[in-house]
């Protein structure tokens, strides 16, 4: 299986005490783990399925929209590594959704570079001396940043696409909830 359900792997709360690191990526981790628990157990047919017309959303297409969020963010952003995008490009700036297609073998390869790139973050996290980190490369439009604004973002990141997969799973066999 490829995505892990709930029952198989149960998803842990954060950390109700703790220092601001572990909390942060306590909710970080409780985000990424609603999406997988959302794709659990799907096709993928049922994982390339679009939302709506005119949107080109589906779980497959959220799940390599993270992977390049998370490379992004932690492998290019904070530790300045030349990773290029996996899954859009400049002629393809939507291709993380658009090129999203019902085949077993493309929701084997997204799945694993999705672990992959949440392995590298939560190493980057763990090795950081601190917090204040900034990153090595500036972002277009944010400059520098430091590694605990990376993780707010990313908490609201997932967390909002956490909400798009609730309602795409809801279409696709009815299921609601967390």
């Amino acid at each position: 299986m490829t995505f892990a359900d709930e029952q198989t792997r149960p998803r842990v709360e954060p950390p109700t005490r703790g220092d601001e690191r572990a909390t942060l990526a306590g909710f970080l981790d409780y985000q990424r783990e609603t999406i997988r628990i959302k794709c659990a157990g799907l096709t993928a047919d049922e994982l390339a399925r679009r939302a709506v017309e005119p949107s080109g959303m589906s779980l497959l297409g959220l799940v390599r929209h993270l992977a390049d969020v998370e490379r992004t963010w932690f492998r290019r952003t904070m530790a300045g590594l030349d990773a290029p995008p996996l899954f859009f490009s400049d002629a393809e700036p939507d291709g993380e959704f658009t090129a999203a297609v019902a085949d077993p073998n493309q929701v084997v390869d997204a799945a694993a570079a999705w672990r992959e790139e949440i392995a590298f973050a939560e190493r980057f996290v763990a090795e950081a001396p601190d917090l204040d980190v900034v990153s090595a490369a500036s972002r277009r439009g944010h400059g520098h940043v430091c590694l605990r604004w990376v993780l707010v973002h990313m908490i609201e990141e997932y967390a909002r696409h956490a909400g798009h997969a609730d309602l795409l799973r809801e279409r696709i066999d009815g299921s609601v909830g967390e």
